[in-house]
């Protein structure tokens, strides 16, 4: 019951709570933690590389930056601006340019694992308009590798990991207008790129 109860209460917590909760040796903090984030910084990482292997090799030295460097954590920092800023910081490491992406993003059945876009880019450009039906999530496939590289980095931070456009700004080190346009850019871009490959046009 009290294993029960701690679990329900660090679901309640808020990311930074949890990462200064973990600091001070509470290990149920990072699995809360973890569960909450595996999933799109995974993700992010797959999208950016050709190589499963070493995005999974990323993934793992993230977190283990994240173990290691938890009594420095500051919480005037979001939990994901810190994390995805680690990320960015670790894919240019190890890549001098960023390689184009494999797979696109796979639709889900889930609705909580849909990323729509905010308001400021407008609902007609969201993934699942995109995406609709099969040949036009095929032909995206083709089209993010020639998205510049900038536009996509900020696409999958937005799509991959769910980041607000503040928090992408801040991880880019770009200011919120020109994170705003090389989203929009971007979608643009794929629109039209899209509709090139079936021979059609999208609906907006």
């Amino acid at each position: 019951m009290q294993a029960t109860k701690i679990q329900r209460d660090h679901s309640l917590q808020s990311d930074e709570a949890l990462m200064q909760q973990y600091a001070q040796g509470d290990f149920a903090a990072f699995e809360q933690l973890y569960q909450r984030h595996k999933g799109g910084l995974y993700r992010y990482f797959l999208r950016q590389l050709a190589d499963k292997t070493l995005a999974e090799d990323l993934f793992q030295e993230i977190w283990s930056k994240v173990i290691s460097h938890a009594t420095q954590y500051q919480t005037t920092a979001k939990f994901s601006t810190w994390l995805y800023t680690l990320a960015r910081h670790k894919l240019v490491d190890h890549v001098r340019h960023l390689k184009v992406v494999a797979k696109v993003i796979e639709e889900t059945e889930q609705d909580n694992e849909h990323h729509t876009m905010s308001a400021d880019t407008g609902q007609h450009n969201t993934p699942e308009n995109l995406w609709e039906g099969s040949k036009a999530a095929e032909a995206l496939k083709g089209c993010i590798e020639y998205l510049p590289r900038v536009q996509r980095e900020c696409f999958l931070l937005k799509e991959e990991a769910g980041l607000s456009l503040d928090v992408i700004a801040q991880i880019v080190d770009a200011n919120y207008e020109a994170c705003k346009s090389r989203l929009r850019k971007a979608y643009e871009s794929l629109r039209q790129c899209i509709s090139r490959k079936i021979g059609g046009k999208l609906n907006d």
